[in-house]
Order: C-alpha cells, then structure tokens, then sequence
C-alpha cells in the first residue's frame, strides 16, 4: 500500500516542488497533516511549550517596508523608545513570572546603536544567567552580531519574510534586498547564533511557488527557529486593502514545518491568535511548541502595530500567564519555566 503524502513528508522530510504544493493548495490531507505533525513534535519536544517574554522596546524604524504599520512613512504612528531601565524592569517582571528567555524586539531604530545594544544585552545577561537572550533588530552588519554575541545574546530572529527574489522587491522598498537579508542570516548562524528565520503567509503576491521558495532557503539554512504567521494588513501601509493571510494556510504550513525540521522551535504567533480566538491553541495542535506573551509596557503595546487589531492585552499579557497557562493545558499541552533550548539529534 502506497504512503500518503502527508506520511511520505513524515518519513522523507521533503517532497518535490509540485507534491508539497498539492499539499498546500487544499485541506484534504489536513487531518492526517496534523496528526503527524503533533506525533513529530511530541517525540522531540513531548507536550512541552515554551514562553518567550517579549519586549518590544522601540517602534521606530528606518526601513519603509510595505507591509509593516511602523514603516518609516506612517505618520500616524505613535512612536516610542523604552529606557535601560524600564526595559530592565520588564526583564525582571518575566523573570518573576517563570520566564527564561527574553526576546527584544524593535524597528531598525538609529537611536539604538550597536554599542549600546551590547551594553543593554550584557546588563540583562549578568542580572539574569539562568535566562536566554534573544534579538529581534533586523538587518545589522556582521560586527555587530559579533558584539551582541560576545555580549551574551544567543538567539537572533530575524524572518526572510520570502526566499523568491521578485516577490521580495514588491513587499519592500528599493535599497532593501533577498540578498543581503540571506547574508545576514548565514552571517548570524557562522557566529553560533540559534537562528531563527520565517514569513508572512498570504502576503499580496504571494504564490504556492513561493511558499516553495520559502521551504527550500530553510532546507538550505536549516534554521533553529521558523516564526510564520498570516499576512494581516495595516489601514497606514499600501498594502491597506489587501486580503488577510488564511488561518487553513498557516496552520497546514506549520505542520509542513514540522515534519520537515522535527527539531525546530516553532511559535504560534501573535498573529494567529489575531485572526481566530483559538488560533494559536490550533497552532500549538498543528506542531508548534513555543508561545510569546508580551512583557512590554502596557502604554506601549498597541503602538507597536505591525497590523490592524493585533491581540495587546487580557491572555496574550504576561500578567495573564495563568490564563495561558490554562488555555494551553486546555489544548493538551504545558508551559514549562525552561530556556527551551534546540533539541537537534546527536
């Protein structure tokens, strides 16, 4: 009896470019998809889900992608820097709640430069040694990795957004390219960095060969992380009227993901449980593993609006870890206070 896709993806970890768009293109193997998907993770992971605490400590950025709500041309932006301090409080407030990696996120902001970043990053290391930090900053000369690591950041995401090249010229502005976000990528995985890359789902011109495209780079970079997540649109981005990403799409493709990389630390994004109240419990069943709850500010998190009506408060709060904790015990699974480390296999 011939294997199914879905089990050939299980046994193979790849599938020719036109068995894995047969697989995306509708949800006829979803079922079985996800079953796989949530045995694979399982075997690495058991029903283990780690919480990353998320400052996302400015809304400034110099980039004019146009996709993004805090691209350098919306005006209507209510922009923001968070202090040493007040960042340092954050850092202690998820310390407090059982967290042990901390995730820094922020626009391409000139105002943080990469000294003092660095500095920022050692400080939080040395009051925190039983923590992981992570960064989130973009596109950086490789120094500046360097300084980070050697600062005690060990984890850097940093999402291609999409491996085809046109694709990626009609979601970003001329002086941004494939090329040098690729070369930042490899640059922070030759350092020792557990790298994280990932894309939008359902963005304007987004094709099922590009999603191939995406899943091929990864084959290529075999990355430690993949943080995917349905294209939401922003009302102060050109892209205002373009259609959301599928919530079907997403969860197919991260379980897709897990089948392919069984060892990868896989989110269930933010913008999952934006576009279904249960989305990102339907994540964590469709082979994700690690949930962000926001540690920033309250004042702050709706101004850090990469999309329309993104989730700020109630569960999605770390003040509220609790509430998630429950939700996602609902789904089967439990958030452990872990660093939450890469399992590869020896």
């Amino acid at each position: 009896m011939s294997l199914s896709l879905p089990e050939r993806l299980a046994r193979d970890r790849t599938l020719p470019d036109a068995e894995l768009k047969t697989l995306l293109a509708s949800g006829a193997h979803d079922a079985e998809l996800f079953a796989l998907a949530d045995a694979t993770r399982r075997r690495t992971y058991g029903d283990e889900v780690f919480v990353r605490g998320l400052v996302e400590f400015t809304n400034f950025c110099r980039n004019d992608c146009l996709y993004c709500g805090i691209r350098k041309s919306n005006a209507r932006a209510e922009r923001y820097r968070l202090t040493e301090e007040e960042i340092l409080s954050c850092c202690a407030t998820g310390r407090a709640l059982g967290f042990r990696t901390f995730v820094l996120q922020g626009g391409e902001d000139a105002a943080w430069s990469d000294a003092r970043l660095a500095d920022l990053v050692k400080e939080i290391c040395a009051r925190h040694p039983d923590c992981r930090m992570t960064l989130s900053v973009g596109e950086r000369p490789r120094a500046a990795y360097e300084a980070f690591f050697a600062a005690g950041a060990r984890r850097y995401l940093l999402r291609h957004e999409t491996a085809n090249e046109a694709h990626y010229a009609f979601l970003h502005p001329a002086g941004l390219s494939l090329a040098n976000r690729m070369k930042c990528l490899f640059d922070l995985k030759d350092i020792g960095y557990q790298v994280g890359a990932g894309f939008m789902v359902g963005s304007p011109g987004q094709t099922l060969d590009c999603l191939v495209d995406d899943l091929r780079f990864l084959q290529k970079l075999d990355p430690d992380m993949v943080g995917i997540g349905p294209f939401i649109h922003h009302a102060e981005t050109p892209f205002a009227r373009e259609p959301n990403g599928s919530l079907d799409l997403t969860l197919r493709l991260l379980a897709v993901l897990r089948l392919m990389f069984p060892h990868v630390l896989l989110p269930a994004t933010t913008a999952l449980g934006t576009i279904h109240p249960q989305g990102r419990e339907m994540g964590l069943k469709a082979g994700a593993n690690v949930l962000m709850p926001n540690l920033s500010p309250v004042r702050v998190r709706k101004a850090y609006s990469l999309y329309d009506s993104k989730i700020c408060t109630g569960e999605e709060a770390a003040e509220c870890a609790g509430c998630l904790a429950r939700r996602v015990a609902a789904a089967g699974y439990r958030i452990v206070s872990d660093p939450g480390d890469v399992r590869r296999p020896s």
